[in-house]
């Protein structure tokens, strides 16, 4: 008989798509450690259906309109901080997509951004990534520089989408059909994914950005207004990606 610590490693092995056959295997078995085993599998089962329909049910726009071609949700993040860039991604996944777990990025820790960061770069038909510094915030302020750098995402893509869902705008000067979607990101897969993509590839720019201007906590803020970021200003004054008119109460 195979000991507890064993069956533990068999588990431990496997995929959870390989569990319910492990089960029925040891479900016989009548020692409390593998009850505890066979249970714990049990509730990752269950926890990978409810994400497989949560999953479904995200893709409830992309079935809406899949008769339109190729569809591309677009996402932006940086709105808020009183450093550094907006940042907008624009993905368009395979109608077969078979990627869990997508979220608004706000609601996945930092691992699992990254995770699935790489698992959408690998699958999605194609993406694109735009960007608007500070001095265009600045100058033309934040939301037209949100729309600039969601045009040039879109501009980036490899394949011209027929449909945009967007989170919640309708961006100006885009010849393509656009749907806005409140929440989008929490809603529609394609949405989510591009705020992954938004939210990672800002993260990353900021850890540089920490070593180029320290003092800051860029690697830990991002570039929003905390404590520690806001004293640093008061002390050091502002670098040159601080963005001018949101630092003017600080400074």
């Amino acid at each position: 008989m195979e000991s507890i610590a064993e069956i533990k490693k068999v588990f431990a092995d496997a995929d959870v798509s390989e569990y319910s056959g492990l089960i029925e295997k040891y479900g016989d078995d009548e020692r409390d450690g593998v009850k505890k085993i066979i249970a714990s599998a049990q509730k990752k089962i269950n926890a990978l259906e409810k994400e497989k329909a949560r999953s479904y049910k995200m893709f409830e726009f992309e079935r809406k309109y899949a008769d339109k071609g190729y569809i591309c949700g677009i996402d932006e993040v940086g709105r808020g901080p009183l450093a550094g860039p907006v940042v907008a991604a624009a993905v368009i996944l395979p109608k077969d997509c078979d990627i869990l777990y997508l979220n608004d990025s706000k609601q996945l820790t930092p691992k699992k951004r990254e995770a699935l960061y790489d698992e959408i770069m690998a699958k999605a038909v194609a993406v694109g990534v735009g960007m608007a510094n500070e001095k265009v915030i600045d100058e033309i302020n934040v939301l037209n520089a949100d729309y600039e750098a969601m045009k040039q995402a879109i501009s980036k893509l490899q394949v011209k989408p027929q449909l945009l869902l967007n989170d919640a705008v309708n961006i100006p000067g885009v010849d393509i059909e656009q749907v806005g979607i409140i929440k989008g990101d929490t809603l529609s897969a394609s949405i989510a994914a591009a705020s992954i993509i938004a939210k990672v590839t800002r993260d990353r720019l900021m850890v540089e950005y920490d070593s180029l201007y320290p003092g800051y906590g860029f690697a830990k803020n991002m570039g929003y207004g905390t404590a520690e970021h806001i004293d640093a200003l008061k002390k050091i004054g502002p670098c040159a990606i601080h963005r001018r008119t949101f630092i003017k109460n600080f400074v």
